[in-house]
């Protein structure tokens, strides 16, 4: 009799087990005013990835065409189907088989879900400082490697103690260290083509730090995303930050090169490095089931065959974006972004239906929230949280 109760027991124990994937527990939720002190937050950026082909697969417009695609017939066969479902999930599978259903996403605005930035620039630098700061500075309106007045929210919990000044930053563009103003921010950021250093990195990052030296980049100022990601990897499993920030930038640089098939390409890899990531942190007791991840893209990009290479407001093309005149209203609709969560702390909802226009400023202070601090004291300028995803 014992025995039998025991297997039962058993049983109903691996039941339990199977109603969570991967760190989220839809029986038994986080309170979203519950204990967030051993919290930890993971943020990755996609440098200019469309909603379009988030939420719809491989564009129709664009897959066969002749300037944009050297082999059609195999990306065809690789990326295309009949419905955008099927689509979408050729092109980021992890995405919506496995982190939508048990999380949120915004940005579908053929759905009625609607994301912009709230910058007047839309393009990559006045993006991710919207991003990260939680507020727009109007005189960040260039690209150009100038250090960002405005303090990040990656800096300010740097300097309590509870994150150890351990938070991190790793990108494939080399302007991040001047958007999280490393002078004055002392972050660890490591960018474009930096090797790992500063702290007891692995045998094999030693490794990536020679090999990073002799594998071209196809740019002079970003390096293949694989590079970004691997010495990411190996800090959040050696140092093991509360805060870590990973930007991936393949994307947007083969967009502009006007190479949609190796923007595809770059998305799909982009899924299957965010599916790793999540599987190695449930693989880690101190970030298992503790961990939220949120994914954003810093702009959006036109959504013709002839714009969809660019991003660009119509205000910018008097200053930086000068070279896009072309386009006398600037580049419609590439204000428009994207934003994705998941984890204990995230309210399971799939495809996030908005009521209003939801900002990239709103970023900031949703990732605050996430780890149980109060965005008002960071910077009672910033923007209020984005409610929608948050349990």
């Amino acid at each position: 009799m014992k025995t039998r109760y025991l297997l039962i027991l058993f049983i109903l124990t691996l039941s339990a087990a199977g109603t969570t994937f991967a760190g989220v527990d839809k029986k038994k939720p986080a309170q979203p005013n519950g204990n967030k002190a051993a919290r930890k937050l993971v943020v990755v950026t996609i440098d200019g990835l469309r909603w379009q082909e988030v939420f719809t697969g491989a564009d129709q417009q664009l897959i066969n065409h002749k300037d944009y695609v050297k082999n059609p017939g195999l990306l065809t066969q690789t990326f295309w189907a009949e419905t955008d479902t099927e689509r979408r999930e050729k092109l980021l599978p992890f995405f919506w088989h496995k982190l939508i259903p048990h999380g949120a996403i915004v940005g579908n605005r053929n759905n009625g879900s609607t994301m912009s930035v709230a910058n007047p620039w839309y393009f990559s630098y006045p993006g991710y400082s919207e991003i990260f700061t939680g507020v727009v500075d109007e005189s960040i309106n260039s690209n150009q490697k100038v250090n960002n007045p405005q303090v990040t929210f990656v800096e300010w919990l740097n300097n309590k103690p509870d994150y150890q000044q351990k938070n991190a930053v790793f990108g494939s563009w080399d302007v991040f260290p001047y958007i999280f103003n490393t002078e004055r921010s002392q972050l660890h950021v490591n960018a474009g083509f930096s090797s790992a250093h500063d702290y007891s990195f692995s045998q094999q990052v030693q490794w990536l730090n020679e090999l990073q030296q002799e594998v071209p980049s196809p740019w002079h100022n970003v390096r293949l995303d694989a590079f970004t990601y691997r010495f990411a990897k190996d800090y959040l499993k050696v140092v093991k930050p509360k805060l870590l920030v990973i930007a991936l930038g393949e994307t947007d640089d083969f967009a502009h090169d006007g190479k949609y098939d190796q923007y595809l390409h770059a998305a799909k890899r982009t899924d299957k490095i965010i599916e790793d990531l999540w599987n190695t942190l449930q693989a880690m007791p101190e970030y298992r089931h503790n961990t939220n991840l949120l994914i954003i893209t810093d702009h959006g990009r036109g959504g013709t065959p002839d714009d969809w290479q660019h991003h660009a407001s119509k205000r910018s093309l008097k200053g930086y974006m000068k070279g896009l005149k072309q386009f006398p209203d600037g580049i419609v609709g590439s204000e428009h972004i994207w934003f994705a969560a998941l984890g204990p702390d995230i309210l399971v909802q799939g495809e996030v239906k908005t009521t209003h226009e939801l900002t990239q400023q709103q970023f900031a202070a949703t990732a605050l929230r996430l780890l149980g601090e109060n965005p008002t004291l960071f910077n009672p300028k910033a923007a209020k949280e984005i409610t929608e995803v948050l349990k």
